[in-house]
């Protein structure tokens, strides 16, 4: 029997795959889009190559991990009568982590998030039927408690219907939670809720810079719309994964519900800027919130233009909601569960910018080895 994974090939779904793969002994059942088996096995090189070096990974491919090489939305994701048989009868559990991030298009939200969503919840119930089913792990966002202000946020408090969402994305993730809690109330089910996923609090390298790019333009600039006092919620990825999986292979987690985020450790604009600039030498910014109007307005035009400028005023126009919220999310369940808690973000903040600005924002795959051949099998 195996667990099934969406998302692998994926930043917080490959440190969920490496971590599965490197704690415990079930196979893996890996979901990937791809047109052949070895561009499926190349996709999973580049998302697990912070991991493990190619022969390590090489031996995993071959001895731990099943490829179904099809598509979340597609009906039984596409694949024909006997992978799906198979898929059906080897699923031990699932850990749905793939999701469009797309906070812009609400097309692509609602095709992956909801209809993907709906797939998982398909093979759930069918391998229930069919053996029974462990353990069902969404990985959610607590974007899904929608717009707030100035405040700290407990699991089971975070849904409100009646509440206005920042975007598609946070809209289309809460209902998914919605799916998993009405489709499935037999399976076992825990959801995972991580805030701001930046950076790995062990090693620089990283291979997802798009809040990277905001963090970054917003570190060279000498004033700052924002209050110095608020605080904001990012948390180290391989925190978020180590959580992910230890409670999803754990027999009887405590809660259904877990934020993965600093919640009362989480640091203020003043603290992350002030640590930065120290290790920079350089001045630290000052601070004028009432200018945060201006600034918004100022990053709505920029983001139409072309280049650099627009790209990473595009980027911190779909982030800046989640800057102004000074709203937390408390962590104390994953913190005692855990026996452990994430890492300050201002403790390695100056490496993962370094790397960021070193590698231009493009991480450099390693390619995968010409004396392995088109297959590692």
């Amino acid at each position: 029997m195996a667990i099934f994974l969406t998302g692998s090939t994926g930043y917080i779904g490959g440190y969920i795959a490496a971590g599965l793969l490197e704690s415990h002994r079930e196979p893996l059942n890996l979901l990937v889009r791809a047109r052949d088996t070895h561009e499926a096995e190349t996709r999973l090189w580049q998302s697990l190559q912070l991991h493990f070096e190619f022969p390590k990974f090489a031996e995993l491919l071959r001895t731990r991990v099943n490829i179904f090489r099809g598509d979340l939305t597609n009906s039984r994701f596409g694949l024909d009568e006997g992978d799906y048989r198979k898929l059906v009868e080897t699923t031990d559990s699932i850990v749905h982590c793939a999701a469009s991030l797309n906070r812009k298009s609400e097309k692509s939200c609602l095709n992956t998030n909801l209809r993907g969503t709906l797939e998982v919840v398909q093979l759930a119930r069918r391998a229930q039927d069919h053996h029974g089913l462990r353990r069902i792990s969404h990985v959610s966002t607590v974007a899904v408690a929608g717009k707030r202000s100035n405040e700290v946020v407990e699991e089971d408090k975070s849904v409100d219907w009646d509440r206005s969402d920042y975007d598609p994305y946070a809209r289309t993730k809460k209902f998914c939670e919605h799916m998993i809690r009405e489709l499935l109330p037999e399976v076992p089910h825990t959801i995972f809720r991580p805030s701001i996923v930046l950076g790995d609090s062990r090693w620089a390298a990283t291979t997802q810079f798009d809040m990277v790019r905001s963090f970054v333009f917003l570190a060279g600039l000498p004033i700052l719309p924002f209050r110095p006092t608020d605080r904001i919620d990012i948390v180290n990825v391989d925190f978020v994964a180590d959580a992910i999986v230890t409670l999803h292979q754990k027999p009887n987690p405590k809660h259904d519900i877990y934020h993965l985020s600093s919640g009362a450790m989480a640091q203020t604009f003043r603290e992350l800027t002030d640590a930065l600039a120290e290790a920079r030498g350089k001045r630290k910014p000052v601070y004028l919130p009432k200018m945060a109007s201006s600034f918004s307005g100022l990053v709505d035009r920029l983001a139409s233009r072309k280049g650099t400028i627009g790209r990473n005023a595009a980027l911190l126009k779909v982030f800046m909601p989640y800057l102004l919220w000074n709203t937390v999310f408390d962590n104390s369940r994953v913190v005692e569960e855990m026996g452990s808690k994430p890492v300050p973000f201002s403790r390695y903040s100056l490496p993962l910018l370094k790397f960021s600005l070193d590698m231009k924002f493009q991480y450099q795959y390693k390619p995968w080895p010409a004396s392995a051949g088109g297959s590692a099998a």
